[in-house]
């Protein structure tokens, strides 16, 4: 009887021990995203490495360096989701909606690009997600981009998060190639002494009607956001506060559509205008029936 007492304290020790090893992991990871919050200044790079087309007259895409000044605005923040806003400034005053990333613990519900302004919903199991988080990253205009599970991983002082997912082009591609239709991206975000890296390997890929994938070229991108004083972003933080409000609406909209857990198409435009377009030439204080229409307006149904 004394040892089987005996084990069974041993086993609940254990237990307990998972337990709090478990919320200590949890809590690193949310501290690490919340990392990516604040004012930095931002060097996108992108150049492209291999090609394997068959056509000579292919043309590589160009190297593309820029900089920016960007303010990551924490917009929601709980236990199992934290959502952050990114927002480029030019021009000191100028505000430009940029994209935005969801953080989201143990979730088993994704929306996993195919091709062509389609997504098809997916739903993992819950083995399948535990102790990872999901990010969702969304279009200036929210609607969805590209979204991956995985798990932070913090050894050797080091911390980060690596997956891999099918995307759209990205804007720099999308207005200038249409040789290409999907962009398999390989996203690592690092947690770094001076603010923090987004490194990329893309593939840029034709993907036919029946699934089938031809990789025509490949890419890397680095992008490193250092840290700096959260005064110099105050136009960003200002700009949100005056908008902060519409953008709520566009969300919870975008929401209700994802909640039906079904395949979304949207259309490339309306009015011959891209949805992102309507937006933003939107005054803050529109209606809700008004934001929901133009919305509406984009879905395929």
């Amino acid at each position: 009887m004394k040892k089987l007492t005996l084990i069974l304290g041993l086993t609940l020790s254990m237990t307990s021990l998972s337990t709090i090893a478990q919320g200590n992991k949890k809590a690193q990871d949310q501290e690490n995203i919340k990392d990516m919050c604040g004012c930095y200044e931002v060097r996108f790079n992108f150049a492209e490495t291999f090609n394997n087309a068959k056509d000579s007259t292919y043309q590589p895409s160009k190297v593309k360096q820029v900089g920016a000044l960007e303010w990551v605005e924490l917009v929601e923040d709980k236990s199992d989701k934290i959502v952050m806003q990114h927002l480029l400034i030019a021009n000191d005053t100028m505000i430009i909606k940029h994209w935005r990333q969801d953080w989201l613990y143990e979730n088993t519900d994704l929306y996993m690009f195919n091709k062509d302004k389609k997504w098809n919903f997916e739903q993992l199991s819950k083995e399948e997600v535990k102790g990872q988080w999901t990010q969702k990253v969304y279009q200036v205009d929210d609607s969805p981009r590209y979204e991956g599970s995985a798990t932070w991983v913090h050894v050797d002082g080091k911390n980060y998060w690596v997956n891999t997912t099918d995307a759209p082009l990205p804007r720099r591609e999308h207005t200038i190639r249409d040789d290409y239709n999907v962009t398999k991206r390989r996203n690592i975000h690092a947690i770094t002494d001076y603010g923090w890296l987004h490194e990329q390997d893309n593939d840029k890929i034709v993907r036919d009607d029946n699934g089938n994938d031809f990789v025509l070229a490949q890419e890397k991108g680095y992008d490193t956001y250092t840290k700096v004083a959260d005064s110099k972003c105050k136009a960003a933080q200002d700009w949100w506060k005056d908008n902060k409000k519409f953008w709520k609406v566009v969300r919870n909209k975008w929401q209700d559509l994802f909640d039906e857990n079904k395949d979304i198409e949207l259309k490339k435009s309306v009015d011959n205008k891209p949805l992102f377009a309507h937006l933003f030439s939107m005054p803050p204080n529109s209606s809700k029936k008004k934001i929901e229409a133009v919305i509406d307006s984009f879905i395929v149904k």
